[in-house]
């Protein structure tokens, strides 16, 4: 068996559910492994590369992220030699057609789109970190690939512990045949939970009670709730005590959380280094290290230091000298001789690696993370530490769910190293002992499809197999699945609601009874109020959508209610029809686009003032200076507002029914109110019934309706033929994989870009791909005339595209942002990077050299596809040009 040849070259015994996976494959099954952080899933893969390399074949091992691919990569390469291994990831090619090549899930995608002659052979494809399925904006990819491989490739996919693995392994045995699920949720190294408070350190549970009965209920330690209740008392008596001469909150009690490098240093006395810390930004992050700088703190010994030092060198010996001070290259390398560093996505990639590389020697023993290093970067720790248990998701601060605890803690305990793994959370006042214990003792980590048609998608399924038979493929992925087993438990509540209402019916007299009817008047006063509401709602938008298209710049407002109320200047009209958004700055400084949600009555121009040429509105002194003009003109806000009177106030048909409510035989009868206590049961049940069964309607099939939408603005747009074919300007589309796909297709359509030097065109494309962390914008036109131009008409197809989008309700393409314009324009020309940085800020803060290197390669990365597809030859060497230019210094480096 290729089994025992394979298990002999380990330097360790095979787990059971490795050993179950691995026959299973080698059977000729397809499967699916669900396990565990850390418990050696990918030997599973390896074994499948082994398989195809016996058998004379190809084995493709995928993975989500090209940081997980240039690791994979070395791991492959050191096992089976050079010659056998490749690596593909975007702008990455090395040794394409051997054997063994490792590659982003995107990069195989488009390989099964453009029907590669790379893929003949290919016996066995690995999807490593599978669970990224769920990720809403690259989820789709994944589902894409496992329902377009051929049937004969067997597939490998290997997941984080899910709490729905069978659901997911029935859907695979569906699209791809003979699946086997193997779940294991036994972590390789136990996890001891702790809480740290002040400088003392508790276990969570009460192990004790855990020995005597395993299957006993975790009971939080009596220690732990003792001293917390020390803790809160102290604190009560803290705040009630009067404040003294010097004397700050809580600095009696001691109820602070330990100051980072006191952390550290305890972890280091209780023999728990090297150990990971979990802070929720970047700024946190190296606000950390620099705290730690800032202390005695040293981890390491001469020797280790002199050690860290060669592989600094070894990884950014080639980026220029004269930008080491701007990408803060000296603060890093002293961090890193004393052993702490920071990792997040802001960094250059250089650096990270580097941070990498040296954790896994054991060189590096404090790094502070952002959550994003928890997604199959292997780099474990001995123990991972949380300082909040609350993180901002791009919207909201939430608190963390017990699947997001568990991905963070998993990265404790190094198999072959530790013999168990810690997970610390720091206490701090308001943090409770049952919260944390509910996290670490719930194990819900539902897998759920973030599968969306797109316009490439739909264009590339289109080309490959006609409208029929694309419907029926989308009718196959797991979102479908997944709705239609929850339409399963929709029906059956639906049956369950229909029995209660026929009780009610009978109740009531049943449906021939005046009790009944009365009860239906009613129902129908009710429906007819909320249809007049809606109208009232629907007429005051209407109002307030023309009046924000009338406006003009310079033009002054009052904005009646929310957070930026008062008054505002309008920098830049709007005149969509549908959904006007124009740009304002407000008395306090705020600029940004307003929608007709702001206005329950319409915008009125009260005054007008002179705004500068060009207003350069994300710089602070611009707004401080036009803000300050605004409250200087006199002009003064309403302090009240007209309001459109109800419909209803005047309905002839509400009024008709409410007539012969009060004219009806029960209205007066002395059982009313317990019989209308009924009525008004049948009928709340009858409405969550009818809303039920619309859920139903629009849930099935779903996912091909939305299709069929954009197959017809496909159409409409000249990308489909009347005959159902693919056109040229489809066949452009079907090469474009941005999120901005279709309006790249309509700008190389209408030559929108032409006539622009490479610096311009870098600029353009930047504004589809760039998104600021702040409110995007379309107010800077771009530092030439040239650009300027193209930014606008760029701006007006996605306006036009954005109408019928909503005309075909299909999801909106985002809207272009000319946050990185700038900067991208500069560093194509060859300026230098400390004034690029700056540039491509916001509020007066650099941007972080880490972010700048990842937005210039996604920039590359579309101006490679416009390369490839612009019909204009001078676009197409434009681009090629641009970049060239853009891939220089640190950019260059990293992109080697």
């Amino acid at each position: 068996m290729e089994l025992d040849l394979f298990a002999a070259q380990l330097s360790f015994p095979l787990d059971g559910f490795q050993a179950e996976a691995c026959r299973a494959l080698e059977s000729g099954h397809g499967v699916l492994v669900c396990a565990p952080t850390g418990a050696g899933k990918t030997v599973i893969g390896e074994f499948a590369v082994h398989l195809a390399l016996k058998s004379g074949h190809k084995c493709f091992y995928t993975t989500p992220i090209k940081a997980l691919s240039n690791q994979k990569y070395a791991d492959l390469v050191e096992r089976y030699g050079k010659a056998d291994v490749g690596l593909l990831t975007g702008d990455v090619s090395i040794n394409s057609d051997a054997p063994v090549v490792v590659m982003t899930t995107e990069v195989l995608r488009n390989m099964l789109y453009a029907n590669s002659p790379t893929l003949r052979g290919l016996s066995h494809v690995v999807m490593d970190e599978v669970h990224y399925l769920a990720d809403r904006f690259r989820g789709a990819v994944w589902e894409e690939v496992i329902l377009h491989l051929p049937d004969d490739v067997r597939l490998v996919s290997l997941s984080a512990t899910v709490s729905n693995a069978e659901e997911f392994g029935a859907w695979m045995e569906t699209v791809r045949g003979d699946t086997e699920v193997v779940v294991d949720e036994v972590r390789p190294i136990p996890l001891w939970q702790h809480m740290m408070v002040g400088r003392r350190l508790f276990d969570l549970f009460d192990t004790t009670a855990q020995d005597a009965d395993p299957a006993a209920r975790l009971v939080i330690d009596r220690d732990l709730v003792r001293h917390l209740k020390q803790r809160q008392s102290l604190d009560r008596y803290d705040n009630w005590q009067p404040r003294g001469r010097g004397r700050g909150p809580s600095q009696s009690s001691g109820t602070r959380p330990l100051p980072r490098p006191e952390v550290i240093a305890r972890l280091d006395e209780e023999g728990l280094l090297p150990a990971i810390t979990f802070i929720f930004s970047r700024a946190g992050c190296d606000a950390a290290v620099a705290q730690c700088l800032r202390s005695r703190l040293r981890l390491t010994t001469d020797e280790q230091a002199d050690e860290i030092v060669r592989i600094i060198d070894k990884h950014t010996g080639e980026l220029p000298k004269h930008d080491l001070s701007v990408l803060g290259y000296w603060e890093w390398r002293e961090g890193l001789e004393r052993g702490i560093a920071g990792h997040h996505a802001g960094m250059l990639p250089a650096f990270r690696h580097t941070v990498e590389e040296l954790f896994v020697k054991g060189l590096v023993r404090a790094v502070f993370a952002t959550e994003t290093l928890a997604l199959g970067i292997n780099m474990p720790a001995r123990t991972v530490v949380l300082e909040r248990l609350v993180k901002y998701n791009g919207e909201t601060h939430a608190e963390l769910t017990p699947g997001e605890y568990t991905q963070l803690t998993g990265r404790a305990g190094r198999r072959g190293i530790d013999v168990e793994g810690h997970a610390v959370v720091l206490w701090q006042p308001g943090v409770e002992a049952t919260e944390v214990a509910g996290l670490a003792s719930t194990r819900t980590f539902p897998l759920r499809s973030s599968f969306r048609p797109s316009y490439n998608m739909s264009i590339n399924l289109i080309d490959r197999m006609g409208a029929t038979e694309a419907r029926g493929l989308l009718e196959r992925s797991f979102a479908q699945f997944q709705a239609d087993r929850s339409v399963v438990g929709m029906v059956r509540s639906i049956e369950k609601d229909e029995r209660a209402l026929a009780e009610l019916r009978e109740q009531l007299g049943g449906e021939d009874s005046e009790y009944f009817e009365y009860a239906q008047l009613r129902e129908r006063i009710r429906a007819r109020e909320r249809q007049l509401e809606r109208q009232g709602r629907t007429d005051r938008r209407g109002d307030a959508v023309a009046a924000l298209t009338a406006l003009r710049r310079g033009d002054v407002i009052g904005i009646p209610v929310g957070r930026r109320s008062g008054l505002a200047v309008v920098l830049e009209p709007d005149h969509d029809p549908t959904d006007p958004r124009p740009l304002v700055l407000t008395e306090d400084k705020w600029a940004g686009r307003i929608s007709a949600a702001d206005f329950p009555s319409p915008a009125q121009a009260l005054g007008t003032m002179r705004l500068p040429r060009h207003v350069q509105h994300r710089t602070a002194r611009t707004r401080r200076d036009l803000a300050s003009a605004l409250r200087s003109t006199g002009i003064v806000a309403p302090t009240r507002y007209s309001k459109r009177k109800s419909p209803a106030a005047s309905d002839r048909e509400l009024a008709t029914l409410r007539r012969a409510l009060r004219d009806h035989p029960c209205h007066t009868a002395p059982d009313r109110e317990r019989l209308s206590r009924i009525g008004e049961r049948y009928n709340r049940l009858a409405r969550e019934v009818d809303s039920k069964r619309q859920k139903v309607a629009a849930t099935t099939n779903s996912l091909a309706r939305t299709f069929d939408r954009i197959l017809r603005l496909l159409a409409e747009r000249g990308y489909i033929d009347t005959d159902g074919g693919v056109t040229e300007n489809g066949h452009r589309l079907m090469r474009l994989y941005s999120e901005s796909d279709l309006l790249v297709a309509e700008c190389l359509r209408h030559g929108t870009w032409k006539g622009l030097s490479p610096a311009e065109l870098a600029g353009v494309v930047s504004a589809l791909v760039f998104e600021s962390r702040q409110d995007a914008t379309t107010a800077d036109r771009g530092p030439t005339p040239p650009l300027q131009r193209a930014l606008g008409e760029t701006v007006r197809l996605w306006s036009a595209l954005r109408t019928d989008e909503v005309a075909h309700k299909l999801p909106l393409t985002r809207e272009p942002d000319f946050g990185f314009v700038t900067a991208i324009h500069m560093w194509a020309r060859g300026e230098p990077l400390a004034d690029t940085l700056l540039a491509a800020g916001d509020r007066g803060q650099a941007l972080s050299a880490g972010d700048f290197v990842r937005w210039c390669r996604q920039v590359i990365d579309l101006l490679d596809q416009v390369h490839q597809t612009a019909p204009d030859p001078e676009v197409r060497s434009a681009a090629a040009k641009a970049v060239g230019a853009i891939r220089r210094g640190v950019v260059a480096v990293d992109a080697a």
